[in-house]
């Protein structure tokens, strides 16, 4: 669940924004002070935040210019301040979008949704490899390395694999194997999993059969650590 905190010192908008969040979903903590909403912010993580301008005890745009030397929450300010340069300041100093008050809750949900789309591109931009004991599974070449021998790998292997290294600790079942990775072609037997987890075993080269990835019997297959 997606943590929210509003600062917000007009009560009847915070509890208003409170209850349309969380029917979304949301997980929200509010705060009617800005220092008070500074330290929530510091020391508890947010997948957002909603920040007033004009607030009691410290104004939006230093909650957000001090925040943002130690954190990267995204902020979407909100205010009855409307000029443009109230606009670059705020976004000078951090924010990551500002909304007007008067504003349509829509467009609120729809610019926090852009947000966490945003945050989600450049996480899976930046996981670029993955590893497991002593396999690093490169995402963009499609390489396996073991021990610093490559190891080639046919599509299907690879995506099996590249599933397994995403799922540590998690039992994938049969069907769930099949869903992702075949998206259950009617052509395609369950057996199928596992035809190509005895290969990944063989091309892993070990005297253990289930060194890397274990059967769990009657379910489907893991990778533990």
């Amino acid at each position: 669940m997606q943590k929210i905190l509003i600062i917000e010192d007009e009560e009847g908008l915070a509890e208003f924004l409170e209850l349309e969040l969380k029917y979304e979903g949301y997980s929200v903590d509010i705060s009617y002070d800005g220092r008070e909403g500074l330290d929530k912010a510091m020391n508890q993580d947010f997948h957002l935040i909603l920040l007033d301008l004009m607030l009691p005890g410290l104004n939006g745009i230093e909650v957000c210019r001090r925040l943002r030397t130690v954190k990267n929450t995204p902020i979407i300010m909100l205010t009855a301040k409307d000029s443009v340069m109230d606009r670059v300041m705020g976004l000078d100093n951090g924010a990551d979008d500002y909304l007007p008050k008067p504003f349509a809750i829509e467009e609120l949900l729809a610019r926090m949704r852009v947000i966490f789309k945003r945050q989600e591109r450049m996480a899976a931009s930046q996981t670029r490899t993955l590893t497991f004991k002593d396999l690093e599974l490169d995402l963009e070449s499609r390489l396996l390395t073991k021990e610093n021998d490559t190891i080639e790998l046919t599509n299907k292997e690879f995506e099996l694999l590249s599933f397994f290294m995403k799922n540590i600790n998690r039992v994938l079942t049969r069907d769930m194997l099949l869903e992702r990775i075949w998206s259950y072609d009617t052509a395609v037997e369950t057996n199928v999993i596992d035809v190509y987890v005895r290969h990944l075993r063989t091309k892993l080269n070990t005297d253990e059969k289930e060194a890397y990835i274990q059967t769990v019997r009657g379910v489907g297959y893991v990778m533990r650590e």
